[in-house]
């Protein structure tokens, strides 16, 4: 423990936060576990399904799309992206190209900020049934902090042939409060 001075000038001793605690906690705050309050110094940090919205939809019986919206001040790594579908499988999962970061967790590294949208091609066609997209991401806040990897589903009903694209389906709606 360290010390650190008081209004009385004897010292007293101050806990010492490893990082282990500080990812805990962190999880905990984005789960709603554990209440935040910081003060006017601290960022305010958004739960991760709310700085990394994760929504998709079915083009057609053969395509999926994922969008991942990110809240200003954050960023995905390209690297930490990855889907997976309850039936068929993913072919190919063609991601685009992101900007290069010297991140100081992970070294050189791409990112996502903004808007992202990959193209998922299923490897054989399901049309007219349901189907859940499960999308694992991690991504952090350029005030220095980092989020544990997250996984966010969303249940997609695949059309039929020639019905055109679904609609997209957001993984966290905004909950309905009594003005809306």
């Amino acid at each position: 423990m360290d010390t650190v001075p008081t209004s009385t000038g004897s010292p007293r001793k101050r806990p010492r936060v490893d990082a282990w605690q500080t990812c805990v906690a962190l999880a905990l705050v984005g789960a709603g576990v554990w209440p935040v309050e910081l003060s006017a110094a601290e960022p305010k940090l958004l739960p991760p399904e709310q700085a990394f919205r994760f929504a998709a939809r079915a083009l057609d019986e053969r395509t999926l799309e994922a969008r991942f919206t990110i809240a200003n001040g954050y960023y995905l790594y390209r690297d930490k992206l990855k889907f997976a579908v309850t039936e068929g499988v993913i072919a190919n999962a063609s991601l685009p190209p992101g900007k290069m970061k010297t991140d100081e967790f992970f070294g050189r590294v791409e990112t996502y900020r903004g808007t992202v949208v990959v193209k998922l091609p299923l490897s054989a066609p399901i049309s007219g049934r349901t189907l859940v997209l499960a999308a694992d991401s991690q991504g952090c806040a350029d005030a220095g902090v980092c989020y544990p990897p997250t996984q966010q589903k969303v249940t997609l009903e695949l059309p039929a042939v020639g019905r055109g694209p679904g609609k997209l389906v957001d993984a966290s709606p905004e909950k309905k409060n009594w003005f809306n």
